[in-house]
């Protein structure tokens, strides 16, 4: 029996078994693909504070070995539901995967959230190479550039608000006719000379440049060169010419399988306030799979050391 399970294995996840292991607390992460979650594929990382600049792997890397050194435990498996009680301890859980049942005194959940993509061809191939979905992360490589974003809620305003006071100009691109954002938002960027309302469209295709091959392999670099847009309402298609794609269309958070046991908002992530307790004690939810306002490293490692405090406290208080 654990002390503490967490479900996924991401900078929050992982900044919670450090801050568990160091309480002197038993420790299993639960992660089904890989460690690291969304960061790990960004090219570079230069708005952590402490560090100058890093890429995503390395960074992830570094929480990874820091856990392990502490003797976290690490399971590659896939989680499919959480129960009040367990074999050992009826005021316990029993957390459910795909192969096996594990119980635990508490658990964190730290299943993050993905950012949506248009499912465009090549996108995949793209990001970190003219697309990105964190205009705060990204932003700042293209300082005098063109770009556009993608996107009518307030995270597509607050981006091009952002990106208009680094890059020379912004297109707004929004499939209808009227932004869901706050209108004192849109107001404020009608107003700037630099950026481009393209309302009633859609982005239909990305259009790479090929450049000199990757020393050692047989890749080639890409970086976006332009993109097409199509009109919704008369149906013309232009081609727009941009060093960058900001996609800020939501984010997908995971917590279906939890669903039955904690509070999950309309949109699916769990509610749980800064101290990341839900609503059954014992449980915790951290980083981005959390109802929040800002989702960055730097709060999902907050969030990493608060819910582990938390639940190191509640695995004391209740004696067990």
């Amino acid at each position: 029996m654990f002390d503490i399970i967490i479900v996924g294995a991401g900078t929050a996840g992982m900044s919670a078994a450090i801050y568990a292991r160091r309480s002197g607390k038993s420790v299993l992460m639960l992660e089904k693909t890989s460690y690291g979650g969304q960061i790990i594929s960004t090219p570079e990382v230069v708005n952590y504070p402490g560090i100058k600049n890093i890429s995503g792997f390395d960074f992830a890397t570094g929480l990874y070995e820091q856990a392990l050194a502490l003797d976290a435990d690490l399971s590659y498996t896939h989680v499919i539901g959480i129960q009040k009680g367990c074999p050992e301890d009826p005021e316990g859980f029993t957390v459910l995967t795909s192969t096996e049942e594990l119980s635990c005194r508490a658990v964190i959940l730290a299943t993050g959230a993905k950012n949506r993509p248009l499912g465009l061809q090549g996108e995949q191939d793209l990001i970190g190479s003219g697309i990105s979905y964190c205009a705060t992360c990204d932003g700042g490589f293209y300082r005098k550039k063109v770009v556009a974003v993608n996107g009518g809620g307030n995270t597509a305003l607050e981006d091009a608000m952002y990106l208009s006071n680094l890059c020379n100009h912004v297109y707004l691109i929004h499939r209808r006719d009227t932004f869901r954002g706050e209108a004192a938002l849109s107001e404020a960027l009608a107003a700037k000379e630099n950026v481009t309302f393209i309302l009633n469209s859609e982005i239909t295709a990305l259009i790479p440049t090929y450049g000199s091959d990757i020393p050692g392999t047989n890749i080639r670099r890409t970086t976006l060169s332009s993109i097409f847009i199509r009109n919704r309402v008369t149906g013309e298609e232009t081609a727009l010419n941009v060093d960058g794609l900001f996609i800020a269309i939501g984010q997908m958070p995971d917590n279906t399988a939890f669903s039955s046991l904690v509070n999950i908002d309309e949109k699916g992530y769990i509610i749980a306030g800064e101290n990341c307790l839900t609503n059954v004690p014992g449980i915790f939810a951290a980083g981005d799979c959390r109802t929040k306002e800002v989702r960055q490293l730097t709060t999902a490692a907050a969030d990493g050391a608060v819910s582990a405090t938390a639940a190191c406290a509640y695995i004391d208080r209740n004696g067990r």
